[in-house]
């Protein structure tokens, strides 16, 4: 059973979240304040966070970073809940390392739907024990670790599967919708935007100049690819 964390300050929210989860079969954990969801990743794993952003105490944007730079917290998925719907309030959700972004108010349906999709999403970085070269860039199949000149690298569960996409198919280029399709597979809330999102997010922390990127490069007007002599 996929056990998911709510962080939710407003009890009716929270209320109908749980219930939803619950009847979809998910072990339900609910806390209020940011401070309660730090605590609670401590004492139990979670397969999944669901975190508002407008909470009390710890801002969500702030829970989410450190959720990011822990070392035994950096993978799990969250999902962004939020009543802004300002586009810059959705690109810094993604840019701090959200997985997927909601704006309040949502159905259930929906709320499940994208769940599902970004569960599978990270369950499908799986399997093979082998390691991706781009480089000085090193991606590990086995262990989900990417590194450059031995240095760690803290990415998301998307950001993975996304650099993964790119490094082993080197010199074919993407558009935002092709890799829509592969990353992001058959969610269909997710907007092409997200992916420009997660692409500037990955050049911040591979590349030596995010400005001049040398492993993710861009075809004007057609897409993504990675250096296929890299």
């Amino acid at each position: 059973m996929k056990r998911i964390l709510v962080v939710e300050d407003e009890p009716d929210i929270a209320s109908l979240v749980s219930y939803n989860l619950k009847k979809e079969g998910f072990a339900v954990t609910t806390v209020h304040e940011g401070g309660e969801a730090l605590d609670a990743v401590k004492k139990k794993e979670f397969d999944l966070i669901l975190l508002d952003l407008m909470l009390p105490g710890i801002h969500g944007m702030e829970v989410c970073r450190i959720l990011r730079a822990g070392p035994k917290t950096k993978n799990i998925p969250i999902i962004m809940l939020t009543a802004k719907g300002d586009e810059a309030d959705r690109v810094r959700g993604l840019e701090t390392g959200a997985d997927d972004y909601m704006t309040k108010p949502f159905s259930p349906r929906e709320l499940i739907a994208r769940v599902k999709a970004v569960l599978r999403r990270s369950g499908d970085n799986r399997k093979q024990d082998e390691v991706v070269r781009i480089g000085s860039l090193m991606i590990n199949k086995d262990t989900f670790s990417v590194s450059k000149n031995n240095k760690r690298i803290e990415l998301s569960a998307t950001e993975f599967r996304l650099l993964l996409h790119l490094a082993e198919r080197k010199g074919r280029i993407f558009s935002r919708e092709q890799l829509l399709g592969s990353v992001w597979k058959d969610e269909t809330f997710v907007e092409p935007r997200t992916v420009d999102v997660h692409i500037r997010r990955l050049r911040s922390q591979i590349e030596d100049d995010p400005s001049e990127p040398d492993i993710i490069k861009t075809k004007r007007g057609i897409g993504y690819y990675c250096e296929e002599n890299r």
